[in-house]
């Protein structure tokens, strides 16, 4: 089982979106993201694109502006250094039920992978204190695959195919990640903590459901 931290845990709520507001004020920013603004923007493929959206909305700079590339590198570097400092203090709790799962599969000797697209440096910490010491065989970073699948560096790692594993992933990035490095895969939703937690049997059925529809037809 591979989790997409986002999927593992609402990293928006406590951890980004906290760091772009500290961000923006350290920079003498006018600018604070509510969670129902930072959602809105989340609409935008990366960060980058959601801080040019905002400085553009209010006025900071325009689309032609030579000057905003560098005033968003400048935040979203900002950003990320705080981010680094905080995010092991901040109010983050895995979702639902997921910690259990988890534990189930870890019991059964299933490997467990984690990727994020976050530093290295503090999404291994942070893994570690959301499902405990040494569950998670495999942590893959934006670090560790630079710009290569992050789906597909995990599974090199634990030694499987994509067919023979299951993806549990936050956003739609991820999900076309996991696709791509072809896994089935089971789209976590920030808003579903209710309801009747997953357990080894659902997965089973998901991935054997998958792998029937993915099975070569007779010639």
């Amino acid at each position: 089982m591979i989790f997409d931290l986002d999927a593992l845990a609402d990293l928006d709520s406590a951890g980004h979106r906290p760091a772009f507001n500290a961000a923006f004020a350290e920079l003498g920013l006018d600018v604070e993201w509510s969670e129902s603004r930072y959602r809105q923007l989340q609409v935008l493929s990366d960060e980058r694109r959601r801080v040019a959206a905002e400085l553009r909305k209010r006025g900071i700079c325009t689309e032609c502006d030579v000057l905003a590339e560098l005033l968003v590198d400048e935040i979203c570097v900002t950003k990320e250094m705080i981010l680094g400092e905080t995010i092991l203090d901040a109010d983050i709790s895995p979702r639902a039920g997921l910690v259990d799962l988890i534990t189930e599969a870890f019991g059964a000797g299933i490997g467990i992978g984690v990727v994020s697209n976050g530093s290295h440096a503090w999404v291994e910490p942070l893994v570690r204190q959301l499902v405990g010491e040494g569950v998670a065989g495999v942590v893959v970073t934006g670090d560790d695959a630079h710009e290569g699948n992050l789906f597909a560096a995990a599974l090199a790692e634990l030694g499987i195919a994509g067919a023979d594993a299951l993806a549990f992933v936050g956003t739609h990035i991820a999900e076309r990640a996991a696709t791509v490095a072809g896994m089935p895969t089971v789209a976590i939703d920030r808003d579903d903590v209710a309801g009747a937690p997953l357990r080894m049997a659902e997965c089973r059925r998901i991935h054997d459901h998958w792998r029937d529809s993915h099975r070569p037809s007779a010639a």
